[in-house]
């Protein structure tokens, strides 16, 4: 039925397992046309139902892909064996690695003093089974931050971090094979999260002020049930939704009110630029706040806000896997914001002093990038390999596009974090050399 590779089995397990092998294997190739349901039952000799029901399981595993008329193929990535985090390069000792997206140590606010309260305060205060999934001060302290930026009321939940609410209010509110437009360039994780839910990603462009609002209009139309947006910070463009985008997305929301809009406000903390929520006007919407970029990848937690129903079903499949977050964890974050032991301010200022000054240096040597707020800077390119190879060789490791692309333009992001200003004007020559390798002498 395929040159090369032969699809066996009896049940649909067997038959969804032997396409699996086949990918792992190399057998099966991206792109490659599985055989219609029909034929291939023909040829194991087994009911239609039977292979139509392995096809399913692999859609919904993200390994295949049905196009209508054009029949069921392998995916061109999948999210669970390939992870764009994969896609990296190794950093030479003595390199510098300014790809992996890590906010600067020396920014992160000291965290043993919140551990301790937190463990002070639930020692007299134990948790168990049944209780309150989420500390009642930590939620008072959240809704009166989030009502500060004009965040619609609604009930709260707690993750464990951004992209556990992402894949919760996707799950919970779509089916497998529904489509979910995606900014481009945008999160490498969300790009493999959406497959990885058996789920169709649809490119939507971002230019500095977030997603272009005629692309959302298109992705819409043409039958995408969510919508997700970054909110400012943005992976790995730096975009920001202004007052104006923001108002120009609702009027588009507006007309397609089923949609789910998920808001990832991860920057919160680390940019100065106002939020301007775009959630609201749709019925089912989410707004996700985590904490990971100002005190840490490691404290893992995220605030969700959105409407009554998805949040409640949110909650619910929550308790068949976590349960809830660390109550300690809720605590030490309680703490760390009671006591401002972050200075938004300052963190804010050093992250945009460093991501400007090597947007200005990259002009000065006639190389365009993008980086309104946070901690990437985005220079487009015509040779993504090229680029980071040359790069690389120079001592300076950064991340290729691919990770953050699906139809969009290749790149290669830079993370100002693991920089100190003394190393912009050096980091900026050598990203004009190694885009123009026969000028390199003129920027020694």
């Amino acid at each position: 039925m395929l040159e090369g590779y032969r699809i066996e089995g009896r049940r649909a397990a067997e038959i969804s397992a032997s396409v699996e092998n086949g990918v792992r294997s190399g057998g099966l190739a991206p792109g490659d046309a599985l055989p219609p349901v029909r034929d291939l039952a023909a040829d194991l000799g087994v009911n239609a139902n039977t292979v139509a029901s392995a096809y399913r399981a692999l859609r919904e595993r993200g390994v295949i892909e049905t196009a209508g008329r054009r029949g069921s193929r392998i995916r061109e990535r999948r999210a669970e064996t390939a992870p764009r985090e994969a896609i990296r390069v190794e950093v030479p000792e003595g390199g510098r690695d300014i790809a992996s997206g890590n906010p600067d140590p020396r920014l992160l606010p000291p965290l043993h003093t919140a551990l301790a309260a937190a463990a002070e305060a639930v020692s007299h205060r134990s948790t168990f089974y049944g209780g309150p999934s989420v500390d009642a001060r930590l939620a008072r302290t959240a809704r009166a931050l989030l009502d500060a930026d004009g965040v619609p009321d609604g009930p709260l939940a707690l993750t464990s971090g951004a992209l556990d609410a992402i894949g919760l209010a996707l799950s919970e509110q779509l089916h497998p094979g529904d489509a979910v437009a995606v900014e481009d360039p945008g999160w490498g994780s969300v790009l493999d999260l959406v497959p990885a839910l058996g789920m169709r990603p649809v490119p939507v462009a971002v230019d500095d002020e977030g997603p272009r609002p005629e692309d959302v209009e298109r992705a819409l139309g043409e039958g995408a049930s969510a919508l997700v947006v970054t909110s400012r910070a943005q992976n790995p463009t730096g975009a920001a939704v202004s007052a104006e985008r923001s108002r120009r997305l609702r009027e588009v929301l507006a007309s397609h009110p089923q949609t789910l809009l998920v808001e990832d406000d991860h920057g919160h903390g680390i940019v100065d630029a106002p939020l301007r929520p775009v959630v609201g006007t749709t019925d089912r919407w989410v707004l996700v706040r985590s904490t990971a970029k100002a005190y840490g990848p490691d404290l893992r937690l995220a605030v969700v806000t959105g409407d009554a129903l998805t949040l409640d079903r949110m909650q619910r499949r929550q308790l068949l896997g976590p349960g809830w977050v660390s109550h300690l964890l809720q605590a030490a974050v309680r703490h760390l914001w009671e006591t401002d032991a972050l200075d938004v301010r300052s963190v804010a200022r050093a992250y945009g002093e460093r991501r400007e000054a090597l947007v200005r240096a990259l002009a000065a040597r006639g190389v365009a990038a993008r980086g309104r707020t946070g901690m990437n800077v985005w220079v487009p390119v015509t040779d993504e390999t090229g680029a980071v190879a040359r790069l690389l060789q120079s001592g300076w490791g950064v991340a290729p596009g691919a990770r953050f692309r699906v139809n969009s333009a290749p790149g290669v992001r830079l993370t100002v974090s693991e920089l100190v200003m003394d190393d912009i004007e050096e980091l900026a020559g050598a990203v004009a050399a190694a885009l123009r390798p026969g000028e390199a002498r003129r920027y020694e």
